[in-house]
This record gives structure tokens, C-alpha cells and sequence, in this order.
């Protein structure tokens, strides 16, 4: 089967921005409650959020379909796409804990073994190719300063 570059990039995006959308719209009412917290200092106004996360969807979307397009070892490419859906799925489940159910301690863990699993995946990525592994830079290091916000809010709330 002959592998369409485009089409698969795209296709990667639209996963990734459909698991973005699907889990804000089963987190309920995100706005209400995120004005409603106790939040740490250098919590930016809600609006950031939607913003950051459409780019960074985006981001990570280019970059799996970059790594399901390499023509390397198809073990490794497995691999990494293994632990990309498994951290995406990681991902989806966030906001559900966080927002719809409040458990902000839950929270806390779900978003520490994302940071884990997120940096396992970039390496897996840059092994293969170097620019899908630079593409997740800006989604862990906004998964990190995320952290920094779901523990603050752990312990103001």
C-alpha cells in the first residue's frame, strides 16, 4: 500500500485535534469551573487553554504521521506509535478527572505519568526522525507547566 504523505499527516491531525475535542466536550462545563479554582500563581486566563491545546493537537498530529510515514525499522515505528496512542489516551482521560469529576489529586498522578510517558514517546519520535521528536517539545513543556498548575490546584483546593 502505497502511503500518501499528506493525507496521512492530515489524517493524523484530525485524530489528534478529534481526542482534544471529545475529551473538552465530556469534561463538561471546563470554563465554569476553571474560574470557580483556587489557582497557583502564573495561571493564565482560561481562553490560553483552548488556544495552546489546538496547536499543540496539531503539533503532535504532524508529528505521529510523520513517524507512521518512516520508512525505518518497522519495530521501532511500532514502538513509538505503541506509546504515542497510549499517551494520547492518557491525555483523553485528563480533563474527564480533572474537570468533570474534580479529582484533582487523581489528576495529579494522571498528569505525572503523562510527563512520563510523553518524554518516553519523544525519544522513541526522535530516534526516528528528529523533526517529529522537536514537534513534541512544546506539548512537554506545556504538559509541564500543566503539572505545575493541576498541584497547585491540588493544594489550594
Amino acid at each position: 500500500m502505497k502511503k500518501r504523505p499528506v493525507l496521512t499527516i492530515l489524517l493524523s491531525i484530525a485524530i489528534a485535534e478529534g481526542v482534544g475535542f471529545l475529551s473538552g466536550l465530556l469534561a463538561g462545563d471546563i470554563r465554569t469551573v476553571y474560574y470557580q479554582l483556587n489557582r497557583p500563581p502564573l495561571s493564565p486566563p482560561g481562553w490560553v487553554f483552548p488556544v495552546v491545546w489546538g496547536i499543540l493537537y496539531a503539533l503532535m498530529g504532524i508529528a505521529a504521521g510523520l513517524i507512521w510515514l518512516n520508512r525505518g525499522d518497522e519495530r521501532s515505528r511500532e514502538q513509538a506509535l505503541i506509546y504515542y496512542s497510549v499517551q494520547l489516551a492518557v491525555n483523553f482521560s485528563w480533563s474527564i478527572v480533572f474537570f468533570r469529576f474534580q479529582s484533582f489529586w487523581l489528576a495529579v498522578m494522571i498528569i505525572l505519568i503523562l510527563d512520563v510517558l510523553v518524554w518516553i514517546t519523544r525519544r522513541h519520535f526522535d530516534r526516528l526522525s528528529p523533526a517529529a521528536g522537536w514537534l513534541l517539545v512544546p506539548y512537554l513543556a506545556w504538559l509541564l507547566f500543566a503539572t505545575y498548575l493541576a498541584i497547585g490546584v491540588f493544594v489550594l483546593n
